[in-house]
């Protein structure tokens, strides 16, 4: 399964991996947990939470639990694509704008 992200959500994760390497103790964390859901997103897909309808696809998370960021994406089963969508930290008390 191909995995690709969206300009936003990598503009996201960027800034959530900025943000962890200046402001925590574990630089890393953010970066370790979002290569593992690369790795799980692809490997099973269908696993992650179902949260809303977009354009006829299911938009799903998956939550980074170190971290407490959610991986919203989309899968298009036909295309063989896992979609990234946003890159959101849970504690904003409401989710991304898709």
């Amino acid at each position: 399964m191909k995995l690709v992200f969206t300009p936003e959500a990598g503009q996201q994760a960027d800034e959530c991996d900025t943000w962890w390497r200046e402001n925590r103790d574990a630089r890393d964390l953010f970066a370790r947990e979002l290569a593992g859901a690369r790795t799980f997103l692809r490997e099973s897909p269908n696993v992650g939470a179902k949260y809303i309808m977009l354009d006829g696809l299911p938009v799903r998370r998956v939550l980074l639990p170190k971290t407490g960021t959610h991986v919203y994406y989309s899968l298009d089963e036909d295309a063989d694509l896992v979609t990234v969508l946003a890159v959101w930290g849970a504690p904003k008390g409401r989710g991304p704008k898709l």
